[in-house]
């Protein structure tokens, strides 16, 4: 697992940068208003373009964290990774 962006909390979700070896933006993950159970808790956009989705869960000591999914055409396949807080503010953690 490796660390691939920084994020602090905002009013509205979080606000941060994702940084790969080929990638580095600034991403804004925004809270949204669930329209279904299964329905994403956050949108996530780079600019004004929506890449991705966030589901709030928790670990099973109710550790609470974020569950991403980022896609975008130019990459592979989908990243997925996790919010997770951390002691440099909330650390998104991508696995393989």
């Amino acid at each position: 697992m490796a660390i691939i962006g920084i994020f602090t909390k905002t009013d509205s979700g979080y606000e941060g940068e994702l940084a790969t070896l080929t990638l580095r933006t600034k991403l804004t993950i925004t809270a949204i208003e669930k329209t279904n159970e299964k329905a994403p808790d956050f949108r996530i956009y780079a600019d004004a373009t929506e890449i991705g989705a966030a589901w709030s869960s928790t670990t099973k000591d109710n550790t609470p964290y974020l569950s991403v999914k980022l896609d975008d055409p130019s990459f592979p396949a989908s990243i997925m990774a996790r919010l997770v807080s951390n002691d440099q503010g909330h650390a998104l953690i991508w696995n393989r």
